[in-house]
């Protein structure tokens, strides 16, 4: 596993949009502990009426069993909602004898999640063979490393059918990181407000605004406020480093999206960049290319 120092914290993002899969999958090594985020990863059925190619199919095997590797030695394993890209659904013994923190599946939970919840936790037994702790609003001190999440927050804009979340901070002694999960930008402003208050950080990792779907199946108004507050993460100094991914990178045409951005971290001595840039991999926007892909 190749990892990226980030002060205190040995980073590694297994998966992401800009690897080519639906992921927003994170590994953690710091205070002398392995913390796994969100680890999973998925293709989109369809796209431009097209299903996935044989070079996402391929690259889905890979990241999935990089993802089964670090949950096998991961101390910890965070799960932010249950959307299927954020965990492993057909491998529940996986979590078996782990220590979770997950989204609280009965409270401030869509039908879909909490049915999805339930087949995990319930119908797998991962809530009778695992240590699950509920994350929402909660805090965990592990001595020198601590673990701090906000309350359910809308998955983007406000009163989005897709449901709820959690975002993550992890912090060892005086240095953090958050984990913004799929909060698009952010898309609402309780999401602005608690990055804000956890400003300070070394490394922000987030979903971008879905501008794939402006208009569509998202307002162009919400995306629009995601992309707006994205900017105040920025002149606010939340972090250090914001990565920026997943939703985002479903657009070919993220980096024109982004111009002022990029200009504002600039003058802000702010770093703005994809998982795979933050790893030193190059940007591999297989979705957003499939048409292309098939064409070939």
């Amino acid at each position: 596993m190749k990892f990226i120092k980030i002060g205190k914290f040995n980073v590694s993002i297994l998966g992401s949009d800009s690897f080519g899969v639906r992921s927003l999958a994170t590994f953690v090594n710091v205070c002398n502990k392995n913390i796994g985020i969100d680890l999973g990863a998925s293709l989109a059925p369809r796209r431009y009426g097209l299903p996935p190619h044989k070079i996402e199919l391929e690259r889905l095997s890979k990241v999935l069993l990089e993802i089964e590797n670090a949950i096998n030695i991961s101390d910890y394993i965070i799960i932010t909602h249950y959307h299927y890209d954020h965990y492993i659904k057909d491998k529940p013994n996986l979590y078996y004898g782990k220590t979770l923190f997950i989204k609280d599946p009965k409270k401030n939970v869509n039908r879909s999640q909490s049915y999805r919840a339930k087949v995990f936790l319930i119908d797998n037994e991962v809530q009778n063979k695992a240590n699950v702790n509920i994350a929402d609003n909660n805090k965990f001190d592990f001595g020198d490393l601590k673990l701090e999440f906000s309350n359910a927050l809308w998955h983007g804009e406000d009163k989005t059918k897709v449901g709820k979340l959690v975002m993550a901070r992890i912090i060892c002694n005086d240095q953090s990181i958050i984990f913004g999960s799929d909060t698009q930008g952010p898309g609402n402003q309780e999401a602005l407000e608690k990055l804000i208050e956890w400003k300070g950080a070394e490394l922000l990792i987030i979903s971008g605004p879905p501008t794939y779907f402006a208009g569509y199946k998202v307002s162009q108004e919400s995306v629009e406020k995601g992309l707006e507050n994205m900017k105040s993460l920025i002149e606010k100094h939340v972090s250090k480093i914001i990565i920026a991914d997943h939703h985002l990178l479903r657009d070919i045409h993220y980096k024109d999206i982004l111009k002022d951005h990029y200009k504002l971290a600039n003058d802000n001595g702010v770093s703005l960049i994809t998982a795979a840039e933050f790893m030193g991999y190059p940007i591999d926007q297989l979705e957003a290319r499939r048409k292309e892909l098939w064409g070939k």
